[in-house]
């Protein structure tokens, strides 16, 4: 099962193309997703709403390195994608390299585009695109006191 909802690129750019001609609402969303907790899991959820397909591009590791430095992930790649395609609300998931995920944007093209409350709009990767040919860009509250830094500080003190 995990399998199916792990894919490439090409692959699901085919997908979204077929559920578009079905009439199927895609979204799409992206992050790091390292050490996966609550504020993780209620995100993803609330995104799903959003649309009838989620699909959630995960920063490969190197992605993250150059984002978060050299002591990110603290959980791989290859873990981190079968830890999200478990999740009942991912319908796929994919890695990618780049820092941002517009290249990805660009090519399966979602009907929604959604990040955490964290973001301003106008900020977000890929909204000018998204809102070019009709989109909709949308943000989620996030859950309060749910981050991977506070956790990994939390484990930090008390260990």
């Amino acid at each position: 099962m995990l399998e199916q909802k792990i894919k490439n690129s090409v692959s699901l750019v085919k997908i979204c193309r077929r559920l578009k001609k079905q009439r199927k609402k895609v979204v799409f969303t992206n992050g790091c997703f390292d050490i996966l907790h609550y504020g993780h899991v209620k995100y993803l959820e609330d995104a799903k709403k959003k649309g009838d397909v989620l699909i959630v591009a995960l920063n490969s590791d190197s992605s993250i390195r150059r984002i978060k430095g050299p002591n990110r992930p603290l959980v791989n790649e290859k873990d981190r994608i079968r830890i999200i395609a478990a999740l009942e609300s991912v319908n796929y998931t994919l890695l990618f390299n780049e820092t941002t995920p517009l290249v990805l944007i660009k090519k399966i093209k979602p009907d929604v585009l959604v990040k955490g409350a964290d973001w301003c709009k106008c900020d977000i990767v890929g909204a000018d695109f998204v809102h070019s040919y009709g989109g909709k860009v949308s943000t989620i509250a996030l859950a309060q006191n749910r981050s991977t830094t506070k956790l990994i500080k939390k484990i930090v003190q008390r260990f």
